[in-house]
């Protein structure tokens, strides 16, 4: 049953990273590209996540956090930049 649940959970991971990437590559704006990349991040953190529940351990734990760190600073700061540009376009 365990190797059941982690083939089945691989494969949904696998899915979803693949058309992450595929966001990636065909964008069509930078935005899309950027919250495909923090989904990307997302999907890594879930598989370290299901990798330390099915081996029960906590090994990983310190990367899982960094990962999610590095994602929320990313995107804050995407945010920040892409609302910085918005408003310099209506001033003129």
């Amino acid at each position: 049953m365990k190797e059941a649940v982690l083939v089945v959970t691989a494969v949904i991971l696998s899915l979803a990273a693949a058309g992450a990437i595929v966001r990636i590559a065909i964008g069509p704006s930078l935005l899309d590209r950027v919250l495909a990349s923090d989904v990307l991040l997302a999907i890594l953190g879930a598989a370290l996540a299901v990798d330390m529940a099915m081996n029960r351990h906590l090994n990983n734990l310190m990367l899982l956090v960094a990962i999610a760190v590095i994602g929320f600073i990313g995107s804050v700061t995407f945010a920040r930049f892409v609302a910085d540009r918005r408003g310099e376009s209506n001033d003129s």
